[in-house]
């Protein structure tokens, strides 16, 4: 069942206009949440975040967007698609109404949620070898719509191509500058001794939830020190871990990038007070 703005209707009968403002011109926005143990994890820190976001798009935010119907809209399609209690993949999509070119006619916005089931409940670690390289053929602009959940974005899409052909489980994209700022679906972590660096959101790596999430768990772990710095290509091969993170896989820590092996102590550390968390 796909929710339309507050409607449920089977997935055959749902329809998007062909002038559908995300289709043509990439005018839209979107949250990629988990339903787990029974809610939607980090639901506030995903709201806020998609407020900020429409804010800055200037969309028209609707006086019903609160944060209470907006999680009774994404429960409804937990619901409607028989997944509660079963761990899911939830998506709230935002488009501006249909009409006009670049300048649109309207700021109002349409509103889809779709949900589909996740295989495990809580964050398991990859035990598998975990291929990583860079992709080097498109770069990111640094800039405040970077760090946005956008659907621009192509740089991904042809990274996810590059990294098929290359036989690699994922890429990490650079920005203009050179420098290293994220994985193709997931903020990036590298750990030199009790040092824990990651990119800063001026550098245009993605705002993440579950980034803002281990900051704040590493932060209270004695004897490490977390760092929002600039991360060069040479330092990747000098650190002990490297690890990539999102709300719907957790940690995944990295096992190869070039001839470089990864380790997995700290990653499995943090899964641990990850999953603390989440189940609290």
């Amino acid at each position: 069942m796909i929710n339309i703005n507050g409607n449920l209707l089977l997935e055959s009968e749902a329809e998007i206009s062909t002038e559908n403002r995300g289709l043509h011109y990439g005018d839209a926005a979107f949250e990629t949440l988990r339903y787990d143990h029974g809610k939607i994890l980090f639901w506030e820190d995903h709201y806020f975040r998609l407020m900020a976001t429409m804010r800055i798009l200037r969309m028209e935010i609707p006086m019903s967007f609160t944060p209470e119907y907006l999680e009774e809209q994404l429960l409804r399609s937990v619901r409607a698609n028989k997944l509660e209690g079963r761990p899911a993949r939830l998506k709230i999509l935002v488009s501006r109404k249909p009409g006009g070119y670049y300048h649109p006619r309207s700021k109002d916005i349409d509103l889809l949620i779709v949900a589909s089931e996740l295989s495990d409940s809580g964050y398991l670690l990859n035990k598998n070898e975990y291929m990583v390289d860079l992709f080097k053929d498109y770069y990111i602009a640094p800039g405040l719509l970077s760090t946005l959940k956008t659907t621009n974005k192509l740089v991904n899409v042809l990274g996810s191509i590059y990294a098929d052909e290359q036989g690699l489980d994922n890429c990490l994209l650079m920005n203009t500058n050179k420098m290293v700022v994220e994985g193709l679906n997931g903020n990036l972590f590298l750990v030199f001794g009790n040092k824990v660096k990651t990119p800063p959101l001026s550098d245009g790596c993605l705002k993440g939830i579950m980034r803002s999430q281990l900051i704040e768990i590493i932060s209270k772990l004695e004897g490490f020190e977390l760092v929002e710095e600039t991360v060069s290509p040479f330092e990747l091969q000098k650190a002990d871990e490297m690890f990539l993170t999102n709300v719907i896989s957790g940690i995944i820590p990295v096992g190869r990038y070039r001839r470089k092996e990864f380790k997995k102590e700290f990653a499995d550390i943090l899964n641990t007070e990850l999953n603390r968390k989440i189940t609290a």
